[in-house]
């Protein structure tokens, strides 16, 4: 959020039976959602999550995880229901 460094946000898939099982029978497209309900009990992210999780934390600033959302309207719809909204969105001025 300083400018100083690079900050990482990853999507994470755990292959628990559920994924395996939607691999199996060629359901893909399913396996997103089941990324997105499987955080708590497994672990996993999607990368929005990841991101809202950044710029809730104040590692990276509101402006730089939309220009990195895959999805935006989702994630947009993940910061109504956050607590970002004391975050400041425009990049924070650097000095030298």
């Amino acid at each position: 959020m300083g400018g100083k460094g690079r900050a990482l946000a990853m999507e994470v898939m755990i292959p628990n039976p559920a994924i395996r099982n939607l691999i199996r029978e060629d359901k893909i497209q399913q396996i997103y959602s089941q990324m997105q309900v499987g955080q708590s009990k497994f672990a996993m992210q999607t990368m929005n999550q990841a991101l809202l999780s950044l710029v809730e934390h104040r590692v990276i600033t509101l402006d730089d995880a939309m220009e990195r959302s895959h999805n935006l309207d989702e994630f947009r719809q993940m910061l109504s229901t956050s607590n970002v909204s004391t975050v400041k969105k425009e990049r924070p001025v650097r000095t030298a």
